[in-house]
């Protein structure tokens, strides 16, 4: 989940298994490997490029068809002095999105939904006033953030953990209702007409988290774990609702707060304040396995992956595209890969993901600065590296 508005930035997925855990090496900087070192060596360096860039840990895990490869850098725990291990748990917010369309779009396989269905065919009035109007907005429009709905996490008196340390002890096992979130953003005026424009916002997958709740008579979370998580036996990954703490192993998060500067353990948190645009906790090692799963076609029939592949262009981002539940970002050696990362309080992941499948990579982070968007970006730009060196095969034998 995005906690004050969403970072645009490189994020996917795709592949199975952490074969071993790889203790991260001093490093050279992140695409500098020569041409002898391995695929693991220079999984090593960049993973400690992201670290020495100012994250308080980061794990990597790759797959490829020659093998698979896991790094850790930094500390999982500051208080303790643990180490970040590659099979950490934490918090990958938004990436729960990619799963949440899934299960849409299986539900249009099976003929049960529509993508031109209305957001009124399905939950009459939800949608009204303000100049929200529930009857223009599609199925379509909410999955690729088409719908000019409002971000509730724009807005403070709703979401105060996300803007001060205070707001966060105060509300950090408050338990939120679907209906309540998206009530707060139809209070205020869209961003656009339905269609015009696109716009990222959360509000459009807790509305898809509530249709396919009232189309399957079961909540969302259920469905993606019946649909999913358990079909791929993603045994690291759970989408907790009202449980605030994580399964060990885990990351702690740590947020600094944009007006605070300090950092502040956010690792408890209730993530109904999250509902199906970003309540999951999970591994790299599941990220990569659902990733792969579904771009190699195990989860969708090809007319509805079709579907969710097609993009519109992001604004401002030149190169970058948004389908249904799905992102694409150019590669510096041509062509671009598929993917959906996260940001939660504390927490930032990047995932990616070739157009084949046969090359993924998934990076979590467990800090995040608001209070320094250039000191965030130092962070980032390694992040961006490692994927792109990982997808573009300058990783040796991987």
């Amino acid at each position: 989940m995005s906690t004050v508005g969403r970072r645009l930035a490189a994020s996917l997925a795709a592949l199975a298994g952490v074969a071993a855990l790889v203790a991260a090496a001093p490093a050279a900087p992140g695409g500098s490997g020569a041409p002898g070192d391995s695929g693991a060596e220079v999984l090593r360096r960049d993973t400690r490029a992201v670290h020495r860039a100012g994250a308080v840990g980061v794990a990597a895990v790759v797959d490829t068809p020659s093998g698979t490869a896991a790094a850790g850098a930094g500390k999982a725990d500051l208080r303790t002095g643990a180490p970040m291990r590659a099979d950490a748990h934490y918090r990958a917010g938004s990436t729960v999105k990619t799963f949440v369309a899934t299960v849409a779009l299986q539900l249009v396989g099976e003929g049960r939904l529509a993508l031109d269905d209305t957001v009124d065919r399905w939950l009459p009035g939800l949608v009204s006033g303000h100049g929200n109007d529930g009857r223009r907005i599609t199925v379509r429009h909410l999955l690729q953030h088409t719908s000019g709905l409002r971000g509730y996490t724009s807005i403070p008196e709703l979401f105060p953990a996300g803007y001060s340390a205070r707001g966060y002890y105060e509300n950090r096992f408050r338990h939120y209702t679907a209906g309540e979130l998206v009530a707060a953003a139809v209070g205020r005026p869209p961003n656009s007409e339905p269609g015009a424009a696109y716009r990222y916002s959360n509000t459009n997958y807790v509305v898809t988290g509530m249709i396919i709740e009232k189309v399957t008579g079961r909540p969302w979370r259920t469905e993606v774990r019946d649909r999913i998580v358990r079909p791929l036996g993603l045994s690291g990954t759970t989408l907790p609702g009202d449980q605030p703490y994580l399964p060990a192993p885990y990351a702690h998060g740590y947020h600094t707060y944009a007006e605070e500067g300090r950092r502040v353990d956010t690792t408890v948190f209730n993530a109904t304040a999250a509902d199906a645009s970003g309540d999951l906790v999970t591994t790299p090692h599941d990220v990569n396995r659902f990733f792969t799963a579904l771009l190699t076609g195990r989860l969708l029939r090809p007319a509805e992956l079709a579907e969710m592949r097609r993009t519109v262009p992001i604004p401002d981002e030149p190169g970058r595209g948004a389908g249904l539940g799905l992102e694409t970002t150019p590669l510096s050696c041509g062509g671009f890969y598929w993917h959906h990362g996260g940001n939660a309080l504390g927490y930032s992941s990047e995932n990616g993901v070739t157009t084949d499948g046969r090359r993924a990579v998934t990076v979590s982070t467990n800090s995040f600065d608001e209070s320094d968007a250039a000191g965030q970006e130092r962070i980032d730009k390694p992040v961006r590296a490692l994927i792109d060196d990982v997808l573009c095969r300058r990783a040796g034998k991987l």
